[in-house]
């Protein structure tokens, strides 16, 4: 990205960094996620900010990690401290257990408490007072996803009158089920704040754009573009865009094709010797459809037995609020239908699924997605799902099959040549990974060269110019 004359102050939830303790001693280090990646040079070129919780307590050294954090990395990072009622109040309760079901289609988790819903407001206001006392004119904020949606409307508050730029990295309800939250009047205008609101997909930009212009008598829309709609609100005019969100394909593409990920994938097939390896890959969590994707690879044994000994299911679970009630159970009744699958099926020297429950590194990661023929990404609703584009960069010999859910953002622009599945539907998921197994080697590669194009052009660094671009027109 070329050199802005706007500094850019960046707002998210948790900064960009893991703070520890070994032994008595602090360390701090850059987060690995790919948004930080693509924002790092960005950053450094604008004499960026960075404002967020830290995620560690009084205890650490905070203003000396963070001035060595800034040496090494090249841009500065704010805090702003929590306590750990604060945490789970905002983070854990209402983030968590109301917003994140809520958006994703899954009314039956959710939990409205009015203590959490407060606490939430005064995280939120915390944030944006903080904002306000180091953001100067001529500043892009930049504030990103569901634990801070009202942070706008409180800068606005503050006197902000910078360009406010937002974006949502999970799906955004319809109406009908955006009602079913109490407090949806004070969350949508607080939204209609920013100058340029971002979304994963078209749906979600529609149904965002619908919610307003019910829930708000004073909002209409006077204009319509391709990638964005602008919308009045009483004086303001407000952008409301699609952009969908990406990964560094030459960073997944580069690692994936070396030596080290070349090993270690031949040492997983040559443990599973002739055969089609199926992976999934997710963190523990109800939304990405797992117990929905052991029931279709056990009716797909069930119905084609011709899968038999021919086909192994990898899933990687990654430990994920373990504590959690509804997470407990989750984690029981996928322990139960591997136990179920694998007694029922088992036949000397093939297992039919490999469960995993720990995190991958770097290089197992990337040597699953190289060993894997066959990726089963089928979330029940996703903003993005991001390891779906994962798969694909990684998959240099371009012999891989993606089956993909329709319910995640990911299908827009890569349902043509994955095959994508409703992982409600067990039997059609269980056919897909008979199609998927029986597909010719010419359409696998066919399928899976226009996939990857497609991300290497789309990649993370142009969402973020694309997003930075607008905001800067927008005002």
């Amino acid at each position: 990205m070329s050199q802005q004359s706007h500094r850019l102050l960046m707002v998210s939830n948790r900064l960009p960094v893991v703070v520890s303790c070994v032994e008595g001693r602090w360390d701090i280090s850059a987060g690995s996620g790919g948004l930080v990646t693509a924002l790092s040079p960005v950053m450094k070129q604008n004499d960026g900010l960075w404002i967020g919780w830290p995620g560690c307590g009084e205890e650490a050294p905070l203003n000396e990690l963070l001035s060595r954090f800034r040496a090494e990395e090249g841009y500065r990072l704010h805090p702003v401290p929590l306590t750990e009622e604060e945490v789970e109040r905002y983070y854990w309760g209402f983030s968590n257990e109301t917003l994140w079901p809520l958006f994703h289609d899954l009314l039956g988790n959710c939990n409205f408490s009015l203590e959490n819903w407060q606490t939430y407001r005064q995280v939120n206001e915390r944030f944006a007072r903080t904002i306000a006392e180091v953001c100067k004119a001529g500043d892009l904020l930049w504030v990103h996803d569901y634990q801070l949606t009202l942070v706008g409307a409180y800068l606005r508050k503050h006197g902000v009158r910078q360009a406010l730029g937002y974006f949502h990295h999970i799906p955004f309800p319809s109406l009908d089920l955006f009602r079913r939250l109490p407090w949806n009047l004070e969350l949508i205008r607080g939204l209609m704040e920013y100058d340029l609101l971002g979304f994963q997909t078209l749906r979600d930009r529609r149904n965002f754009i619908r919610c307003a212009h019910s829930l708000l008598p004073d909002t209409e829309v006077i204009r319509r573009h391709r990638h964005h709609t602008t919308l009045r609100h009483g004086q303001r005019k407000v952008r409301v865009g699609h952009f969908p969100i990406s990964i560094d394909f030459d960073e997944f593409n580069d690692a994936a094709a070396s030596k080290e990920v070349d090993e270690a994938a031949w040492f997983l097939h040559e443990n599973i010797e002739g055969r089609q390896l199926l992976l999934g890959v997710d963190r523990l969590d109800y939304t990405k459809g797992i117990p929905e994707r052991l029931l279709a690879f056990e009716r797909a044994l069930a119905k084609y037995p011709d899968l038999m000994r021919k086909i192994s299911l990898v899933q990687v679970v990654v430990p994920s609020r373990t504590m959690v009630p509804d997470y407990r159970d989750l984690k029981g009744q996928i322990d139960q239908l591997v136990g179920r699958i694998n007694a029922q099926y088992s036949e000397h020297g093939w297992i039919p699924v490999h469960y995993v429950y720990r995190s991958l590194d770097r290089v197992q990661l990337l040597a699953h997605y190289r060993a894997a023929e066959i990726a089963l990404v089928t979330p029940l609703c996703d903003g993005m799902n991001l390891v779906a584009k994962e798969y694909c960069a990684s998959s240099v010999h371009n012999n891989g099959v993606l089956i993909l859910s329709e319910f995640a953002g990911a299908a827009d622009t890569m349902g043509e040549n994955a095959l994508l599945v409703n992982p409600y539907d067990i039997e059609g998921t269980a056919d897909a990974i008979r199609q998927a197994f029986t597909m010719p080697q010419h359409e696998r590669k066919r399928r899976m060269s226009v996939l990857r194009a497609d991300i290497r052009r789309n990649d993370v660094h142009r969402w973020v110019r694309r997003f930075i671009e607008t905001l800067q027109r927008s005002r």
